[in-house]
């Protein structure tokens, strides 16, 4: 198959990249299943597993949370908080200080991405009343960031700083320790730039629990956002109705659309990025020859030949990534509208002319400087993006993942007369006369 399999035939490449579009129960990996089996002392499936932890954490607290932070991790701290002084270097001993200032410019830009979206309460006075709306921040929110083989700091400041902006007055953010005992150092520099109040060493199904139902060390939060491992996920889908989620992210994706005026060098350099994160990352590429898909495939190899994580390069293009070969960039356009990615790059000419097109993507990179890359680091948008296809009906996080909103209602007597009648007919069409007799005591009073 080469380095990853090409359609030229765009209807059978829609139907094989459409049914791939999520990991299935029956992908875990058997040695998942077979970890269960010796955390737990039975067969349980992560759905299982997931269920029991949090029955778990809810009925014990701090007790349960120490118990499966030993079984599944290995390590139970004695202290669940990660304890911080008014010191500057408190959270990010062991950081080098050009990381720490790439971090304090990242969240430079995504604060001032997040100010321009800023929504205000209104108010609309007329016939004696008013409707409108109360926007108000939510009190406190959790954050899990991942801290196991590749802890990400860039998300903590992607979920932190927005919910900042917002005006949230708590933020909680959990991540697991690695094996020194710890919270990865760059989680910790990331926690203090992002201006983070708690930070708590716990990680897994068991962290999504304490920060919903709250234990004696860890307070109950409004929301829980950010990405984490299948086991994270399952148990915010648990949690979800007692807390608010940011949705239910799984592997990366990323789509490029390229025609004959894009570089291989940089679509080379894109496809094979995205296939760095993991083994069920998916990478596509969606191109108008064959000339530069073979192109960009022979660039891709020279690329994964000396990369560090070569190996899960090519398992990821291997197993999940493709390519596609079709004349028409609009056609193209409208395949990647139903495969609805997580990212997608426009390389093409005039890509501000095909804007318009697009109508499902978590982000669009337009033009052939756009590196997707770039936006997973310092150009302002929150990298927490829907994937798996939600991108037909969900948004990257932003600030209104941080927002609630109230009505507000106050009729004065022309809108009662106005809007009160067809309100007591809609009533008794429902069958609910309480409802209209509500509406008719006041007509009554007003007339009088």
């Amino acid at each position: 198959m080469g380095l990853t399999r090409v359609y030229q035939d765009i209807a059978e490449a829609r139907a094989a990249l459409l049914s791939r579009r999520a990991i299935r129960a029956a992908e875990v990996p058997e040695s998942v299943k077979a970890r269960l089996k010796t955390v737990f002392g039975r067969e349980l499936t992560p759905e299982q597993a997931v269920r029991e932890i949090l029955d778990a954490v809810r009925e014990r607290g701090d007790a349960a949370v120490r118990e499966y932070s030993q079984r599944l991790d290995g390590h139970s701290p004695g202290d669940l908080r990660v304890e911080g002084c008014s010191a500057r270097d408190s959270w990010h001993k062991g950081v080098p200080l050009d990381t720490y200032q790439a971090l304090e410019a990242a969240a430079a830009e995504v604060r001032a991405f997040h100010e321009r979206a800023r929504r205000n309460s209104w108010l609309d006075f007329h016939g004696g009343g008013a409707t409108g709306q109360l926007i108000r921040p939510l009190k406190r929110v959790g954050i899990y960031a991942p801290g196991g083989r590749a802890p990400y700091p860039s998300t903590v400041l992607m979920a932190a700083i927005p919910a900042r902006v917002a005006g949230v007055e708590e933020i909680v953010l959990c991540s697991p320790p690695q094996v020194s005992g710890s919270v990865a150092p760059a989680i910790l520099a990331a926690a203090e730039v992002a201006g983070i109040d708690r930070v708590y060493q716990i990680g897994g199904a068991q962290a999504i629990a304490a920060l919903a139902f709250g234990t004696e060390s860890v307070p109950a939060v409004d929301k829980i956002v950010g990405p984490g491992n299948l086991f994270v996920v399952l148990a915010k889908r648990e949690v979800f109705g007692t807390v608010g989620i940011d949705g239910l992210p799984g592997p990366t994706e990323c789509l490029i659309v390229a025609d004959e005026s894009a570089s291989a060098r940089f679509v080379a350099a894109d496809f094979v990025a995205q296939a760095e994160h993991d083994e069920l990352a998916q990478p596509v590429l969606l191109c108008t020859s064959q000339a530069l898909v073979d192109e960009v495939l022979a660039e891709a190899e020279r690329l994964i030949e000396d990369a560090p994580r070569r190996d899960i390069m090519r398992a990821s293009l291997r197993e999940r990534g493709a390519g596609v070969v079709h004349e028409s960039v609009d056609e193209l356009i409208e395949l990647a509208n139903d495969f609805a990615p997580e990212h997608l790059a426009l390389s093409v000419a005039d890509p501000w002319s095909k804007l318009d097109l697009v109508r499902n993507a978590g982000g669009v990179f337009v033009g052939h400087l756009s590196a997707e890359s770039i936006g997973d680091y310092t150009a302002g948008p929150s990298h927490i993006m829907p994937t798996g296809g939600t991108a037909r009906f969900l948004s990257p996080l932003n600030l209104d993942d941080f927002l609630k909103i109230t009505s507000v209602f106050a009729f004065g007597p022309d809108e009662i007369r106005r809007i009160g009648p067809p309100a007591i007919t809609i009533a008794r069409a429902q069958g609910l006369e309480s409802h209209a007799r509500a509406i008719e005591t006041r007509l009554e009073d007003l007339r009088t």
